[in-house]
Parts: C-alpha cells; structure tokens; sequence
C-alpha cells in the first residue's frame, strides 16, 4: 500500500497545457479583438501603398521595423518587465482616436491610432522600459501611413514651383530659351508642366525612408543619423530638379516624345540611384569632418 500514494517532487510534474492557461486565452482574445477592429484599417491601408506610387515605400517599413526588433532580441529579452497601468489611458486614447478617423472619415487618424495602441499595450503588459527599448522602431511605423491629403498637396505644390524655378534658371545656361508661368515652362519646341508627380514628392518620402534605414544600419552616431535624415530632403529635392532640367534639354534637342516617354521613366529611376549615391558622399562627408574635428580637439 506504501507503494500506490507516490508524491511527484514539483520538477517533475507536467506542465499544464497550453489551453489551459488563462494568460493564453486573455491573449487570443484580445488579438481577436484587435483584427475585428483595425482589419478593414490595415486593408485599405496596404491597398493604398499597392495603388499610390508615391506611398508605395510603405511596405519595405514594417519589416524594417522587424527587423530591428529580431535583431535587438537579446537586448530585449533583458529589459526588466514591469507592467503599468498607465498604459491603459494610452489603450483608451487610440482606440477613440479609431472611432473618430472612422466616423470622420480621416485614414490618417485611424491609422495612426494602431501606432498609439501598441505604445500603450507595451507600456500594459510590460512596462515603460520595454517602451524606450523598442521606442526606434515603433516611431519609425509613422513613415508606413500616408500624410493627409491637405498636408500632401501643401507640400506637393511648392516643389512643383521650385523645381519650375531651377529648370527655368538652368536651361538657358544650356542655349535654351525658357518662359515661365507658375509650375509650366514653355520652350521653342512645346510646353513642359510640372505636373504633381514631377513634384518630387515620391522621392522625397521614398529616399527619406531609406535614409533612416541606411543611418541605422551603417551608423552609430546618432548625431550623423540626425545629419543623413536632414540631408535627405535637400537631396531629393536637388535630383528631381536635376531630372526637370535634363527633359527640358532631351525636349529642344532631342525629341519631344521619346523625352517624354521612356526617358520620362527611366529618369525617376535613375535620379534616385543618383541621390542614393549623392547620400553615401555626404555619408562619407560627415564622418571625415567629425574625425577631423575630433583630432583638432
């Protein structure tokens, strides 16, 4: 009889099932949760970076983002998790952010209410210092959501008219005669508009993000970081000027068609390899200006 009630030392008992844990259960739920509520959100935004050109970088920033996550796993597997209520205010603060991007038909608002409502789950389930540690790559989700369309076209139409102005200050250098009138140039051989998607805008947000993505991974100051992000902007913008000024050139002594063709194409292309390249020079730039600063010292 001694033999039939047998104590099992606690290191040796079976753990308990998967299904059979609360914490499991609670998190299906809530993720259940989360689909039914931002699905339609994500759909319409992934449809947005298929169909929009000029926000299709959108898909290459949540893999980043990813990846920066794998790749800092182990630092993140030692943060201290110390849940906080605090972020439940967060929780709450996103989610009437969603009602009101749906009922006020503003995207942008339900978008950027997912990015708030995994800042305040975070803070939730683990803790602010889980946050700081993954702070980089949540921040850097902004980039994925298209800006609004009022802040678009706010911006679209001053680099029309900045580029008009370069083209139309450039091409006479070359022999071309050149009349301006707001974002058309008119040359001997035919009008040339500096139409929306001539503005620049694509490049500029496209080469932006690469550039951040570029200064984390081939950097480690985080002031150069800053410097290669600023730098961005008056690159892209420079290049797309550079592209105006040289169909301006294939229109008067080329042809008019082909410039506007294929060349058209291939340009865009081949202007962002060239600011790509113009980036990794001012990359190099800045690194040799801080050693040169730091002997000096």
């Amino acid at each position: 009889m001694a033999n039939l009630a047998q104590a099992i030392p606690l290191s040796e008992r079976v753990p308990e099932p998967y299904w059979k844990r609360p914490a499991i259960w609670r998190g299906l739920i809530l993720a259940t949760l989360l689909t039914w509520l931002y699905l339609p959100v994500i759909v319409r935004l992934w449809q947005q970076w298929w169909s929009d050109p000029n926000f299709s970088h959108g898909f290459f920033v949540p893999f980043f983002s990813l990846f920066v996550l794998w790749q800092n796993r182990w630092t993140l597997n030692s943060v201290p998790r110390e849940p906080s209520t605090w972020g439940l205010p967060i929780v709450v603060v996103s989610l009437c952010t969603l009602i009101l991007g749906i009922l006020g038909a503003e995207v942008f608002l339900a978008r950027t209410s997912l990015l708030l409502l995994a800042a305040g789950m975070t803070v939730f389930f683990v803790g602010w210092k889980m946050l700081r540690a993954v702070l980089f790559p949540l921040v850097f989700l902004v980039l994925m959501v298209p800006i609004p369309a009022i802040i678009f076209n706010e911006i679209t139409l001053p680099l029309q008219i900045f580029a008009s102005k370069l083209a139309a200050w450039a091409l006479p250098i070359f022999g071309v005669p050149v009349l301006r009138e707001g974002n058309i140039i008119n040359l001997p051989a035919m009008p040339l508009e500096v139409a929306d998607a001539c503005s620049g805008i694509r490049s500029l947000l496209s080469l932006t993000t690469l550039t951040i993505m570029y200064g984390y991974l081939l950097e480690k100051r985080i002031l150069i970081r800053v410097l290669l992000g600023l730098a961005a902007i008056p690159i892209a913008v420079a290049a797309n000027g550079f592209r105006i000024i040289g169909t301006g050139l294939l229109v008067q002594y080329w042809d008019p068609d082909k410039a506007q063709g294929f060349f058209h194409e291939f340009s865009g292309w081949l202007i962002f390899v060239f600011s790509l390249l113009l980036l990794f020079c001012v990359h190099q730039g800045f690194r040799l200006m801080l050693r040169r600063s730091g002997a000096a010292a």
